[in-house]
């Protein structure tokens, strides 16, 4: 039950309550010209950030191939289509770049969450749940506001008590 509380509660303060997705605002994205409702998608990294954007790789899953989903609200059920390319994912070992938000107090970290963007970024606008991969790693992990990458088994989650797309095991910090 602790988990379940704080997991919801990461989600809240990081403005991605589900519940309020419904009858979200929508906002214009620099991201492209579809608005998109606030707290969906991929979120969007501030011009004026002081973190800088992460830096695009071959060896990483991009967040938009994980954030390409469509979502569809029939309540009290958020019904989430994923497309082929992310279904084949699940259950591969893959690495992921993002910014580490801790689940619990702390210094280190064995369970986080992993964002699109920065979560103290005053200029940067938060995504839905398809940006965000739940992390369980095999050591802890020192809390860090710089981009990281992340190495795991990636699963697609469906029906998540906890809201969540996805989730990382027995992950590592790789370069």
């Amino acid at each position: 039950m602790k988990y379940r509380n704080t997991c919801a509660t990461v989600l809240m303060l990081a403005g991605l309550g589900l519940s309020a997705l419904a009858g979200a605002q929508v906002l214009s994205s620099p991201m492209g010209s579809q608005p998109i409702p606030a707290g969906q998608g991929p979120g969007v990294h501030g011009a004026n950030s002081a973190f800088p954007p992460l830096v695009p790789r071959a060896d990483i899953v991009p967040w938009s191939v994980l954030t390409d989903v469509s979502v569809k609200f029939q309540k009290p059920r958020i019904i989430t289509t994923f497309p082929e390319k992310v279904k084949r994912l699940h259950g591969t070992q893959v690495k992921v770049q993002g910014y580490m938000t801790p689940i619990e107090p702390g210094t280190q970290h064995t369970h986080f969450l992993l964002l699109s963007v920065p979560p103290t970024c005053p200029f940067c606008m938060p995504g839905g749940a398809e940006s965000m991969i739940e992390v369980r790693t095999t050591k802890p992990l020192p809390y860090s506001q710089n981009a990281m990458v992340i190495e795991g088994r990636l699963q697609v989650l469906k029906d998540d008590p906890q809201g969540l797309y996805y989730r990382m095991t027995g992950a590592r910090q790789v370069k």
